[in-house]
């Protein structure tokens, strides 16, 4: 965890209307039926931006990225609790159940493109990583994605 620098973003989990429609309806962003799971734990939940204890409650489903409409726009699967929970412990630091996880940061322009500051960080300083990409010119947001799966993790933007 970076302790030298304080810096100045703001992190987006899942928006609660996108999270009360799957958990209303059941229904995903492809129009299939979220599935409802018990978490075995270590789930990462894009609620409130920590890994699931076991036991709990869960829904699984295809979830579509706040971005303008364009081809890099996608849709994937992301894990949240099955009902409300209080969100994000904190939406001005990185989750700390994620330090040490590396991470691609995907970044974006205001278009909704893919921008070639797109970069991974090891896990070790997350901040100072999105910090740097955040500062590129031309860079209007970045998603925190899992290397191995690719999965959406997050938003981040000034």
């Amino acid at each position: 965890m970076s302790t030298a620098m304080t810096y100045q973003f703001q992190i987006h989990a899942l928006s609660e209307g996108a999270l009360a429609q799957v958990r209303a309806t059941g229904v995903d962003a492809t129009g299939r039926a979220a599935e409802h799971r018990v978490a075995e734990g270590g789930e990462p939940l894009r609620c409130c931006l920590r890994d699931a204890k076991r036991g709990e409650r869960l829904v699984l489903f295809a979830h579509a990225l706040d971005l303008p409409d364009s081809p890099y726009r996608e849709t994937g699967p992301v894990f949240a609790h099955a009902e409300a929970c209080a969100g994000p412990a904190s939406t001005t630091s990185y989750p700390q159940d994620w330090y040490g996880r590396p991470q691609v940061i995907r970044a974006y322009d205001e278009r909704g493109r893919i921008h070639e500051a797109t970069t991974m960080h090891d896990g070790a300083d997350p901040e100072a990583a999105i910090d740097a990409v955040l500062r590129t010119p031309g860079v209007a947001q970045v998603h925190s994605r899992n290397v191995l799966y690719g999965c959406y993790m997050f938003s981040v933007t000034r």
